[in-house]
């Protein structure tokens, strides 16, 4: 039987089978009619970021949907990174703004802050960095230039659940910092996301994203309620909850391992363009850059080790193709290759993975 490495692995031990069977006997599985764990995800990620608040939602999409809605950005611009998932641009666009695509540090892949400098106007209403693959963005030029410049820092950490800048938690940061949690990251859900406030009025944006995740509604008392304002149905399930707290009790210790993976790749990898390891990412992948991708990548394939591509740049995309030229995303886009660093891998893993691309490249 041929040797099979996930590019992706979530770590399930007894904790999420309790729970959901918890949920499956209780009857209620939506969080409006659940039994408490929602809302307990909610305050125990609040506490473990340390934000002031946190409201939970179904997807990361949805975090950065409802993150943008709050601020009135209609003919309005988001700087952002071209290289990342579309959800970044499409949550500019649900919001009737206009995506400044920005370059990224060749080092980190991370926003560039002296690109991001340049693309601030008079229209521009936020900054949208994304912390790529578990590293963090540099969020005191960004925090300072935001604030210099009177526009919200809004942070996408869909990569970067349980990594640090400054000794404090990601998600503890910026204006409002939105998180993914999907089979593939480093917290598993089925599906789910979650926004972080740290704004002086985050109660009051609390309560009217708890409105806009379900529908628009408010003042419920009983089975009556009033619709002030349009909203979406994006709450988050008691089930994708219930698997989060238990994924959440071993997150640091799953992300120390993802650490010693990443370790183990950058000084044993021989190739001179690769992910920088870094004491305060959490690594939702290593990423390294080839030359003759496809060949590598079908190689590697062969022997049973799953690689991947993050991303094709969003401004290459047939509906967000115009004259944006970004030299550094562009090339990097052309070689990039994501590699595994999740807790089911073994050191045979890894050093099967390692020895496999010295051979290879």
């Amino acid at each position: 039987m041929k040797r099979k490495i996930k590019l992706f692995d979530p770590v399930v031990t007894g904790k999420e089978i309790l729970y959901i069977k918890d949920i499956l006997k209780s009857g209620f599985w939506a969080s409006g009619a659940g039994i408490g764990y929602v809302l307990d995800f909610e305050k125990k990620f609040q506490k473990y970021i340390g934000s002031k608040e946190c409201i939970a939602v179904n997807s990361g999409t949805a975090a950065l949907h409802l993150a943008l809605s709050t601020m009135n950005l209609e003919n309005q611009e988001v700087i952002i990174p071209s290289l990342s998932f579309v959800s970044t641009a499409h949550a500019v666009l649900y919001n009737k703004a206009k995506p400044i695509f920005v370059d990224v540090d060749p080092k980190t892949l991370c926003l560039d802050i002296t690109e991001v400098e340049k693309k601030i106007t008079k229209k521009t209403k936020a900054i949208l960095p994304v912390h790529f693959a578990g590293i963090p963005a540099n969020l005191a030029h960004l925090t300072k230039l935001a604030r210099d410049s009177k526009i919200s820092l809004i942070e996408d950490a869909a990569h970067a659940c349980g990594a640090e800048f400054g000794g404090k938690k990601i998600g503890s940061h910026g204006n409002m910092v939105c998180f993914s949690f999907h089979p593939v990251k480093n917290l598993a859900m089925p599906s789910g996301g979650l926004v972080a406030i740290n704004q002086s009025n985050s109660k009051e944006v609390k309560k009217t994203l708890a409105s806009k995740r379900w529908c628009g509604i408010t003042e419920r008392k009983g089975t009556f309620y009033n619709i002030k304002k349009i909203g979406w149905n994006f709450y988050m399930n008691e089930f994708s909850a219930a698997i989060g707290l238990a994924q959440l009790e071993k997150l640091d210790s799953t992300n120390a391992q993802r650490q010693k993976i990443a370790k183990r790749y950058h000084q044993e990898i021989n190739l001179e363009r690769k992910m920088p390891f870094d004491k305060n990412s959490c690594y939702h992948f290593y990423w390294i850059l080839v030359k003759n991708r496809d060949q590598f990548r079908k190689n590697m394939a062969d022997i049973g080790i799953e690689t991947g591509t993050h991303y094709t740049p969003i401004h290459q995309f047939s509906m967000y193709r115009g004259s944006d030229k970004l030299p550094i995303t562009e090339s990097i886009s052309k070689s990039i290759v994501s590699l595994p660093t999740h807790p089911n891998l073994s050191e045979n893993d890894v050093d099967y993975v390692i020895k496999s691309i010295n051979e290879i490249v």
